[in-house]
């Protein structure tokens, strides 16, 4: 997972024929190194297209998604567990990399009560039957901490590492992002920190959500922190530019967090480029 890529909500949240062009095309355009698939209906996803797409122009793939609520691991690890397999094996048969994002619950999911550990078990047996899946096709997975208004389980990298130490498989790791961590981390550097041992994946995302270096995300902070710890691993633009209404409601995205693609493909992907060479960290 190692390189700069860009989430496919730049260009497309519907993995359909369609939108893999698209979404694929305008990766090779900016010159990305991986493409991040948004998984919410694996099951449609025509895999041999995608992995046909993916192959032609060498680009490589991650991909991620959040439970729908007829899944959520807290509540209904057997469905999760069912559903993580589905992701996991179309995650395979594109050739991608790993599944990661919020794959312990849904984006939305709150019960309006701190989180019980009847909670945390479930999400525990399911990651554990998830990855053991997952090192059957050669899969990474994440644990993506997102802040505490879309999901009331993992909201901190400490939270995060617990999650994955817990589960204590090879092939689970970290994933942070940026607009998550402005929100529950003291300090921005402090997650990168905390979750080093841990951290494969980090999203790049400002702190609106736009146009990266438009916001108040403390940039040389990530990045000085990011080498300081000599991280290795996936840097992925993300920025929601047209959302479904489905994945609006979850991340509570209701008004244009920048004027258009163009505006955050050319000002705030070379912002974060050169920033990530500035500190070495491509």
């Amino acid at each position: 997972m190692e390189g700069f890529g860009v989430h496919t909500s730049m260009w497309t949240m519907n993995w359909d024929r369609a939108g893999a062009e698209k979404a694929i095309a305008g990766a090779v355009h900016y010159k990305m190194d991986f493409i991040e698939i948004a998984l919410l209906n694996a099951p449609a996803v025509d895999t041999k297209h995608t992995r046909d797409l993916l192959e032609k122009h060498k680009l490589r793939a991650v991909c991620s998604l959040g439970l729908p609520e007829h899944a959520w691991a807290s509540v209904r690890p057997d469905a999760a567990i069912e559903h993580l397999k589905v992701a996991i094996e179309k995650t395979a048969e594109m050739n991608a990399e790993a599944l990661s994002g919020v794959i312990f619950g849904g984006i939305g999911e709150r019960t309006g009560v701190p989180p019980t550990q009847g909670e945390y078990d479930n999400i525990a047996k399911v990651l554990d039957a998830a990855a053991k899946h997952a090192r059957k096709y050669g899969i990474q997975l994440g644990v993506e901490a997102v802040n505490r208004y879309e999901n009331h389980l993992i909201n901190s990298a400490q939270q995060a590492v617990d999650m994955v130490e817990r589960v204590g498989a090879d092939n689970i790791f970290v994933h942070l992002d940026t607009y998550h961590m402005n929100i529950e981390e003291k300090g921005a550097a402090n997650g990168i920190l905390i979750a080093r041992d841990h951290l494969k994946y980090i999203h790049l995302s400002e702190s609106d959500r736009g146009t990266p270096g438009y916001g108040n995300i403390p940039w040389d902070a990530i990045y000085a922190a990011l080498a300081a710890i000599g991280f290795k691993g996936g840097l992925a633009m993300e920025s929601f530019i047209n959302m479904p209404v489905e994945v609006a409601y979850g991340l509570a995205v209701w008004r244009p967090v920048a004027r258009d693609m163009e505006e955050v493909m050319g000002k705030g992907l070379p912002f974060l480029r050169n920033k990530a060479e500035q500190y070495g960290l491509i």
